[in-house]
């Protein structure tokens, strides 16, 4: 379910930390849910409208190579 969210002077990173609890993977979906902020400074103004989607926590696609036992 996605909620609409009301900035209060904050940056998107800020936001998806508060709402998301991270930032990794979820800022550019925040952005893409929400084209119009591209134009906007990197504080968005006050009463600036963003719709969160609903993420999942984005899994690890490396492997991760264990050099010492």
């Amino acid at each position: 379910m996605q909620k609409i969210y009301t900035v209060q002077g904050e940056t998107v990173d800020s936001v998806c930390h508060k709402h998301y609890g991270n930032t990794a993977g979820i800022t550019e979906q925040v952005i893409e849910a929400n084209p119009h902020i591209t134009f906007l400074p990197p504080v968005l103004p006050t009463n600036t409208l963003l719709m969160l989607p609903t993420t999942t926590k984005p899994t690890a696609t490396k492997k991760l190579i264990q050099l010492w036992d």
